[in-house]
């Protein structure tokens, strides 16, 4: 696998949500390695900002930026567009955008929100690069998950509307998705070419959980007792720069090493069903 600083000089790494928190971090961490980090954000304002501040604290004049709404497809296929145009090589693909939304609301698409930015846009982007990321292998794909995803169920019949939403089901579900989206992607994936993971980068004090009411005082008090933005990044920066990342292929990953999931995130006819529905949804 790659691990030079030579060769990590020729590798471009994309970084989504990486206008802020795990993601400014982890776009900092790959630049600092060497990598041109393509950073994408959805304001261009506070992205442009976020690409100067890793710009000045790398010292690498190799990050550029790229926007998109990922709760709209069509903007998802407009990023997939411009980032194969742009480059040739496409090395790492790290999925980190993600949304908590305190208000049940449905996507551009029709589908609910949570489930849209978090699972159908990574699963859209990812196919998307995928021909791009064999074609520069050996490549990585990096989804950052939660433990947010335990004790979640999934009912794909129901999957855009849930009946039951609540915030944090439908957050829980999205992770969830998110872990059976990895093992799904690695079942099809040659290890050797690209390597697919996903992680848990721990309780993390981001913006995340600011949104209102009794969610955000919870949050703000347990903030204190939460990792930094920097350490989050820790763990997707080291699967994106670990020599060797086969031993991961598949796996879900906490504090850099490999962790047991939620029983229903090894449910492979489970992870069958999302997988056909999900490309059924994107229109794949």
């Amino acid at each position: 696998m790659i691990s030079s600083a030579e060769d990590r000089a020729q590798q471009v790494a994309v970084v989504t949500g990486a206008s802020s928190g795990i993601g400014l971090h982890t776009a900092l961490g790959l630049a600092r390695a060497g990598m041109r980090v393509v950073m994408i954000g959805r304001d261009g304002a506070r992205t442009e900002q976020a690409r100067r501040w890793v710009t000045e604290r790398s010292g690498s004049d190799r990050v550029d930026m790229a926007l998109a709404d990922f709760s709209r497809l069509a903007e998802v296929r407009r990023l997939a567009d411009e980032l194969l145009a742009g480059h040739d090589r496409l090395d790492v693909l790290i999925n980190n955008a993600g949304l908590l939304s305190p208000h049940y609301r449905l996507s551009a698409d029709g589908f609910e929100l949570t489930f849209a930015v978090n699972h159908l846009a990574p699963f859209l982007l990812t196919a998307l690069l995928l021909d791009r990321l064999k074609a520069s292998a050996p490549a990585r794909i990096i989804t950052v998950a939660s433990e947010a995803h335990r004790r979640n169920r999934l009912d794909v019949a129901h999957i855009t509307r849930p009946p039951d939403w609540t915030m944090m089901r439908a957050y829980g579900r999205s992770k969830l998705c998110n872990v059976l989206f990895t093992r799904g992607l690695a079942s099809r994936l040659e290890p050797d070419q690209v390597v697919a993971t996903c992680l848990h980068p721990g309780m993390v004090a981001t913006a995340i959980g600011q949104r209102g009411g009794l969610v955000e005082l919870g949050w703000r008090l347990a903030k204190p007792f939460m990792i930094s933005p920097e350490g989050g990044a820790e763990t997707p920066v080291f699967l994106a720069t670990v020599p060797d990342p086969k031993q991961f292929h598949g796996g879900y990953v906490i504090r850099k090493t490999l962790a047991q999931p939620d029983p229903a995130a090894l449910d492979s006819d489970l992870a069958r069903r999302l997988w056909d529905e999900s490309a059924r949804l994107v229109g794949l």
